[in-house]
């Protein structure tokens, strides 16, 4: 495909596709930076125009995550929706992802059970809480997982914190359940957060397209959700790998095909 479709035909196509595969009894949940795009309220996907974000190639493949228990039939599911399978895909990543072509959108990528990136993310018994796409806390850690984050993914952040409240409860971001389902036992996810999070604080204060009054929201967020963070109460293994800090690697390496 020579030409991306416009950005309609990406979340069109995504929704019905979640819609489709619910029909089919199937579980499927738009994630990344379209899923925020998809929960964010109108003035501020104007505001993503300005910022930037959206110049160019706006989205380029479609992301999805379902678990496990549905591989099989998701194939079938794709195939009946116009997508076919590379059979290569099934020896290299096939165990928590595939990889389809053909359809309306050039790519599409269903994750099963995880988001095992930098930092592993896990789905277990979510997807169902949240409609189309996955959870906010989940949007929310999909971008502070990565550890050579950029410009793109800090707007993304900025958005979903503006468009977000925290607290608990549907269609809000809950930062304590973050915080006690992955800071508190897992250091190096904890540090790459936090230090995505003060970039992340940092990348909007110097940022010229952000009003003063989104630059507090942001700001007062961020200190909102670090809080958390903090405060939860560390496990034992916690403890003894911020002994050893930096000084060993705290997270997965990414290759090509994951």
């Amino acid at each position: 495909m020579s030409e991306y479709p416009p950005p309609e035909i990406f979340i069109s196509e995504a929704e019905r596709l979640v819609t489709e595969a619910g029909k089919e009894g199937l579980i499927l949940r738009v994630m990344g930076g379209m899923a925020i795009y998809m929960r964010c309220a109108p003035e501020y996907k104007e505001l993503w125009k300005r910022l930037g974000r959206l110049e160019g190639r706006v989205f380029t493949d479609i992301d999805f995550v379902s678990y496990g228990k549905y591989q099989n039939a998701m194939i079938e599911f794709m195939r009946k929706n116009g997508y076919q399978m590379d059979p290569r895909m099934l020896f290299m990543i096939a165990k928590n992802r595939h990889i389809f072509f053909g359809g309306k959108v050039p790519m599409v990528e269903v994750f099963y059970d995880e988001l095992n990136m930098n930092h592993r993310i896990i789905y277990k018994d979510r997807l169902e809480t949240s409609e189309i796409t996955v959870p906010l806390e989940e949007l929310m850690l999909q971008k502070l997982q990565i550890v050579k984050i950029n410009e793109k993914d800090l707007k993304d952040l900025m958005i979903l914190l503006l468009s977000s409240q925290l607290g608990k409860g549907k269609d809000k971001l809950d930062a304590e359940f973050v915080a006690q389902e992955y800071m508190a036992s897992d250091w190096g996810f904890y540090y790459t957060s936090t230090m995505n999070l003060n970039k992340l604080r940092e990348s909007a204060r110097t940022n010229e397209i952000l009003s003063d009054e989104q630059k507090k929201i942001i700001e007062e967020k961020i200190a909102s959700i670090l809080n958390s963070f903090e405060s939860v109460p560390k496990k034992m293994s916690w403890k003894l790998r911020a002994k050893i800090g930096t000084k060993k690697q705290w997270y997965n390496v990414v290759d090509d095909w994951q």
